[in-house]
Parts: structure tokens; sequence; C-alpha cells
């Protein structure tokens, strides 16, 4: 058997030996992707979760089905300890690896998310386990990068703070925060016009897309810097705080 495996499940199902695609049936796509996201998972968790519609002597008749067939793997990639199942220690995963950048606080692995992207977990399934973690690592993902624009943007950064809000926006082009850090960076760096943009140009999006406005809390940021004017006709007008016409 060979001694490496990696596991993706972000952007899809794959698992390669070294270089090397292995094949893998749907049923063992699903058990090795639920071990995997729990780290560790009793055989009644399994068999109860993988197969509900059967009843219990079947579905842990299908479990250990499941399990020879993964025995015959030209690479180790389950660890069987009594009840518990659990990933081999040889086995690698990139959804570990999102984690690790996540809660990394190193530069580098920062970098790592800007340039990635979002990348889905397992798309096309609709499990409820798998729909749970989707969620909530596209949470912690979207967090991250806006802790990561705040950041920047207290430390006077403003062009990292700005990739890192782009990046969350290409992700959840509705998202609020996002858009509110913006405009944060824009009137920072003292360009109202785009501020003033960036907000109405989100509130023309909302109201196409959701039928609403942004929150009293976004137009307060915005009125805080730049005093509207009341005109006739076309696109609101202001005054900047300061008195300087805009």
């Amino acid at each position: 058997m060979s001694d490496v495996a990696r596991l993706r499940l972000l952007d899809g199902f794959a698992l390669d030996c070294g270089s090397k695609p292995v094949h893998v049936t749907k049923t063992l796509q699903r058990l090795l992707a639920f071990v995997a996201l729990r780290r560790q998972a009793t055989r009644p968790l399994v068999a109860g979760t993988l197969w509900p519609e059967s009843d219990e002597p079947k579905a842990f008749g299908r479990l250990r089905t499941a399990l020879w067939r993964l025995h015959q793997f030209d690479v180790a990639v389950l660890a069987v300890d009594g009840e518990m199942l659990r990933l081999h220690e040889s086995v690698s995963v990139d959804v570990d690896d999102l984690l690790r950048s996540v809660q990394d606080s190193d530069a580098e692995a920062h970098d790592v998310l800007r340039s990635d992207g979002l990348q889905e977990l397992l798309p096309g399934w609709y499990d409820d386990w798998v729909l749970l973690d989707r969620e909530r690592l596209r949470q912690l993902y979207l967090h991250t990068l806006e802790k990561l624009a705040l950041r920047d943007l207290r430390a006077g950064d403003f062009a990292g703070a700005l990739e890192a809000v782009l990046v969350a926006l290409r992700a959840e082009p509705l998202r609020e925060s996002p858009y509110r850090l913006l405009l944060e960076i824009h009137l920072a760096e003292g360009n109202y016009s785009e501020a003033i943009y960036t907000y109405h140009a989100y509130r023309i999006l909302l109201r196409r897309e959701l039928g609403v406005n942004p929150s009293p809390g976004m137009r307060r940021l915005l009125d805080a810097a730049v005093e509207p004017v009341s005109g006739t006709g076309g696109s609101p007008r202001y005054w900047l705080a300061g008195g300087v016409g805009s």
C-alpha cells in the first residue's frame, strides 16, 4: 500500500494516491466524506446517517461491505478501532487545510484565503450533514476575510483591506457586512464619491434581488461622513461633512 493519500472535498470529491487518482464509488465517497468532516465517528452514527432508510441490521451490513471494499484499496484511507472509525493518519484533507488557514494568524495563510476564493464543499451533494458543513465553512471563510479587511483597514493598509473585501463580495454578492467595510475603506481614504456610489449600488442591488434596503446602520455610516442635500430629480446629491460640496 502507498503511504500517502490526499482527500479533496472542496469543489468536488477526489482521492489521490500520490499523483494517481483513485476511483471511488458514490457509497464509499459518502463514507469517507462523512468520517473526514467529523474526524471520527462511531459505527452506529455512520450507519444511521448514511443509510437512514434501512433498518439497523441492514444498515450495519452495508457499512461492513463498504469497509471491506475500502480495505481492498492500494492506499490505507480508513482506520477502524472497535466501534470508532477515523481517517488513516496518512490521509490529508483539503478541508483541514482551509480550517488551518482560517485559524492561522500567519500572513502567508491569509494570502491563500485571498487568492484561492471560496471553494464549495461537495457541490451537488444535498445530504443534510453536507449542507450543514457547507454553510459552516462558508461562514468561517467569509468572517475571516472580513476580519482580515478590518485589521488591514485599522492598520492603514487600504489596498490589503480592499482586496479581502472584494474576495468576500465575489463569494457572496448580497452580504451587507463586506459592503459596509468597503464603505469604510473608501471613507478612510477620502474617496467620498466612491463611498456614495458603493452605498447606492448596493441599495439598487438589494432592491432588485430581495426587495429590501440596506440596514439603517449602513446608511448612518454614510451620513456621518457626508450630508445629503435635497435636489430635484436624478441621483441624490451630498455635501461632505467637512463642508465641501460634492
